[in-house]
């Protein structure tokens, strides 16, 4: 399973994949881009690092947060709706499924709280994982939510 919280600065991913003490964390970091880039670089970049995790990987399936927009900043959903378009184009040229999923729907499933806050959702994510630190930076605990709910919504058990 691999978690991508999308953007054009930062697209936090995560892969993890059952093992026999649970949900093992493969791998877990940020496709980083400037903003003095032009955008098609930016988006290559961010096509170009998704590619090659895919490619590492082989995840059956993709959890992608979904587009959502703040009505005071509409730029940052256009603006993540190109790191979403090369995302799901990447996952298609292999034939690994695409899974949207809200962004409340994936607060509720690591903290049972829909509205929850960024440290809320790390939280959630270091019990449900076990692990000792809390998960950094945000678009890293961002992704390995979206692994998690997305192994949920798979059939997977969480804790």
């Amino acid at each position: 399973m691999l978690g991508i919280d999308p953007g054009l600065v930062a697209t936090g991913f995560a892969v993890v994949e059952p093992g026999p003490g649970g949900l093992a964390v493969l791998a877990t970091g940020v496709i980083g881009t400037t903003r003095d880039l032009p955008l098609e670089a930016r988006v290559h970049r961010v096509y170009d690092g998704v590619c090659r995790l895919l490619d590492a990987h082989a995840p059956a399936l993709v959890a992608l947060e979904d587009l959502y927009a703040e009505y005071r900043f509409p730029r940052t959903a256009l603006l993540m709706a190109h790191a979403r378009g090369v995302i799901c184009l990447a996952a298609r040229q292999r034939d690994v499924a695409v899974l949207t999923l809200a962004p409340a729907e994936v607060k509720r499933s690591v903290t049972a709280n829909g509205s929850a806050s960024k440290e809320q959702v790390q939280r959630g994510v270091q019990r449900l994982l076990g692990l000792v630190d809390l998960p950094r930076p945000s678009h890293v605990a961002d992704a390995l939510a979206l692994a998690l709910t997305g192994f949920s919504r798979a059939g997977g058990r969480l804790a």
